[in-house]
């Protein structure tokens, strides 16, 4: 079973993404914010990673960035999921180290999607 870190600072959509990556048996864990999920990346580094852009602490891209340069940080594929859909936004998460990107809202069928790419990505 593959292990996912959901990272949002909104509950609800945690919520939402953790009950659609389990029904694609997804392990799940939740972090709402990026020093949360550098923390947690520390002690066990998950497969995927769902991101949000916009979070208090830690943004997604100092996140992304620190995660990059950490030990292991290079495994994980990560999917930026955000309200942000400028092309500078995506062309600057994909250079960041983001595998995809995808839309909030987003329903199962697009998630699931996008962690395919993201999986085949690098």
């Amino acid at each position: 079973m593959k292990n996912c870190l959901v990272v949002d600072d909104s509950k609800v959509i945690r919520k939402v993404a953790r009950h659609i990556l389990e029904t694609l048996d997804y392990q799940v864990a939740e972090a709402e914010d990026g020093q949360v999920a550098l923390d947690h990346c520390q002690k066990t580094m998950p497969d995927v990673i769902l991101l949000d852009w916009n979070m208090p602490v830690m943004s997604g891209m100092d996140f992304l960035r620190a995660l990059r340069r950490s030990e292991g940080g290079d495994v994980p594929k990560v999917v930026f999921c955000t309200t942000e859909n400028g092309r500078s936004h995506i062309e600057a998460a994909l250079g960041a180290g983001a595998d995809e990107y995808v839309m909030k809202p987003f329903d199962r069928e697009t998630l699931e999607s996008k962690l395919q790419l993201a999986s085949y990505a690098g």
